[in-house]
């Protein structure tokens, strides 16, 4: 059985740490369990480090760290095809480029950041398929 493949937006992994029962938590579980099989490239990675470690954000650094880590274990690292679409905001290029290039689902909290595909999906929709 394959596992469906996502591209984890940033403000997920944030939402999860700092709210463990809410939606974005359940997708990061499925993704600790093996059910969801993650696909990021290098400046995802490094955006993960960034955020992940903001002091304002009060995300414990093991928690943190436990991201980083699983991430880089078994999530998959690709080189993303860059694409021309227009974008709201370019910071969001990397997640759209990578989802798009592997063929996979973009989890955002962030919707109305990229243009309107039927693989981008807010944590809810996703959770519903």
């Amino acid at each position: 059985m394959n596992t469906t493949r996502v591209v984890i937006d940033t403000n997920i992994f944030v939402s999860a740490l700092l709210s463990p029962m809410g939606t974005p938590a359940k997708i990061y579980r499925m993704f600790l369990t093996g059910a969801l099989s993650l696909v990021f490239s290098t400046d995802i990675f490094e955006e993960y480090q960034d955020v992940l470690f903001r002091q304002r954000l009060h995300i414990p650094v093991n928690d943190a760290e436990m991201v980083l880590t699983v991430v880089r274990q078994y999530g998959e690292r690709i080189e993303p095809v860059p694409s021309t679409s227009a974008m709201i905001d370019e910071d969001d290029r990397i997640f759209y480029d990578t989802a798009k290039s592997a063929d996979a689902y973009l989890i955002t909290e962030n919707i109305k950041h990229y243009p309107q595909e039927p693989f981008i999906l807010t944590p809810a929709r996703f959770l519903e398929l």
